[in-house]
């Protein structure tokens, strides 16, 4: 692929990725604020995104073997937990802002989680079976992700057990 489309392929993807996500976020105050069909609407749109961002991924060849796609993921977390979250925190902790010192910090300690898991998985793709995990925790407010038995509230920022979704 020529290099300018494929920035712009990867620009696209940016923004397809993020428009999905604010959609869905968007459909949640709407749900709250009761108007369910506008929340319907940002939820397929959203989908809508969703299928543009996978279109311009595949076709940058972001897809590959199960275990190719761990690694991906793997080295994404680990990026994340060794340089992107610390320095993202280091700058917030500097200018004052705690609510971005609280969001970095949620999100640093479930990447460390998630790259765990991702290799793990990597591990048993590799000798040929599925990854034996059962019940998968994630906290609604502050993304703590844990596995084995749910905890009465989340260990990360003591959110009730119903804010705990299981997967």
């Amino acid at each position: 692929m020529r290099r300018m489309t494929e920035a712009n392929l990867q620009a696209a993807f940016a923004g397809e990725s993020q428009a999905h996500m604010r959609y869905l976020i968007f459909a949640e105050k709407a749900e709250t604020d009761g108007n369910a069909n506008v929340a319907r609407l940002f939820r397929a749109i959203a989908f809508a995104e969703q299928v543009h961002a996978t279109n311009h991924f595949r076709n940058l060849n972001g897809v590959g073997t199960t275990a190719d796609n761990l690694q991906a993921a793997i080295d994404g977390e680990t990026y994340e937990v060794e340089e992107m979250y610390p320095a993202f925190r280091a700058v917030a902790e500097l200018q004052g802002e705690k609510g971005a010192v609280r969001s970095t910090t949620w999100a640093l300690e479930a990447e460390k989680v998630h790259a765990g898991l991702y290799s793990q998985s990597k591990t048993a793709v590799q000798g040929g079976q599925d990854v034996d995990v059962g019940d998968i925790y994630i906290c609604e407010v502050c993304g703590w992700t844990g596995t084995g038995e749910k905890p009465d509230k989340c260990p990360l920022c003591g959110a009730k057990a119903d804010k705990i979704r299981t997967f």
